[in-house]
């Protein structure tokens, strides 16, 4: 057991050092904590709107500024979310969230690097049209990104990764023959990440 111990620990650790360029790929879990607004010229009942968990493929490139200050740049390709309305399918919206966050890395030196993050995000909405084609979703949303994680060394530059964001998306829904906003969707994801990292 001893020994065991001690070849753990005379594992090279990857040091964050200034001008670090780290980037990870990550397999994310979507989950919205939607939300959607009462009243509007259909009357819908507050939390009518709905959209669906997603399971996706992410990559973050990291810069670090210092030892434990870096900034972070989220990609993923756009994200087909299914839309219900009452329980009933109204069809789908696409959206493409990257994200920018400023991180504070603890521990640089040590195998297990928590950090924390925040930052914000920009959401192109594709595919908008619902409800066969008489609404859709505003274009494009900007909003707050909080984030928390850590790295653990698995060798000298390849790390295991796990990672939690919670994004704040939202978008008016309008019909489309007036204009009228029907209601305001907040998608609001939780982002459960799990992946490896890699140190230039």
């Amino acid at each position: 057991m001893a020994m065991v111990a001690g070849a753990v620990m005379a594992l090279p650790v990857p040091r964050a050092e200034a001008g670090d360029w780290w980037v990870r790929g990550r397999l994310i879990h979507i989950d919205p904590n939607a939300g959607s607004s009462a009243g509007g010229p259909l009357a819908l009942p507050a939390d009518a709107v709905d959209v669906d968990n997603r399971v996706a493929p992410e990559v973050d490139i990291s810069y670090f500024f210092t030892r434990n200050v870096a900034l972070e740049l989220i990609l993923t390709y756009p994200q087909k979310h299914d839309v219900t309305l009452n329980g009933v399918d109204i069809g789908s919206v696409k959206h493409l969230p990257p994200t920018l966050t400023l991180q504070y890395h603890f521990m640089p030196d040590q195998a297990f690097k928590p950090y924390v993050g925040a930052g914000f995000n920009y959401t192109l909405f594709t595919d908008r049209d619902l409800l066969n084609d008489t609404l859709e979703v505003e274009r494009d949303s900007f909003g707050g990104a909080l984030q928390a994680g850590f790295d653990y060394a698995l060798t000298k530059n390849w790390y295991l990764n796990v990672d939690v964001k919670y994004l704040w998306i939202g978008t008016d829904v309008r019909r489309k023959s007036d204009g009228a906003v029907v209601t305001k969707l907040d998608i609001d994801p939780w982002v459960y990440g799990l992946g490896v990292g890699y140190r230039f």
